[in-house]
């Protein structure tokens, strides 16, 4: 929920779900009338509202009964999934906007919902990164091959000749 941020930001339901990846997109052709998956959008929470919708699936839920509904008005499995899914991001869009617009007087909750929350970090300095690169290495490896010999010079007087 943190990549939504100030969900004012969205003017409505439906660029929320446009930003959320989960509004369909027209899959028409000649009289068939049908609409598919959005691979655009933040791809973090669709992934959320899929796991929450294959979730709910799963579960005796008002969310199960309504992929039923679609399911019985004929559309496939994918297209239930896909209703399910946009039904889910706008439950979480109305979710996020009453939170917003709740007094924060009132139940003391700042950004995010928890008490004592601000938008701006309290962390003097970021905690130190350590990587195996940064590592100290034990130093060199002991050499395990023989040098190699010098090469050996011909005498001058056995001088390869061209032919001729």
């Amino acid at each position: 929920m943190a990549d939504v941020g100030d969900v004012t930001r969205f003017a409505d339901r439906n660029r929320f779900a446009s930003w959320t990846g989960t509004a369909p997109l027209d899959a028409s052709s000649g009289e068939q009338n049908r609409h598919r998956l959005s691979r655009a959008g933040n791809r973090r929470m669709n992934h959320m509202i899929h796991i929450a919708a294959i979730s709910q699936l799963r579960l005796d839920t008002d969310g199960r009964a309504y992929y039923r509904r679609k399911r019985a008005e004929g559309k496939k499995s994918l297209e239930a999934i896909r209703c399910l899914k946009r039904r889910l991001s706008d439950a979480i869009y109305r979710q996020l906007l009453d939170d917003a617009q709740a007094d924060p007087s009132v139940d003391d909750a700042g950004p995010g919902g928890h008490c004592g929350a601000a938008l701006t970090s309290s962390a003097v300095d970021l905690p130190p990164h350590i990587d195996t690169s940064d590592q100290p290495l034990p130093g060199p490896a002991d050499q395990t091959l023989r040098p190699t010999p010098p090469a050996r010079k011909a005498p001058p007087g056995n001088a390869l000749r061209p032919a001729g």
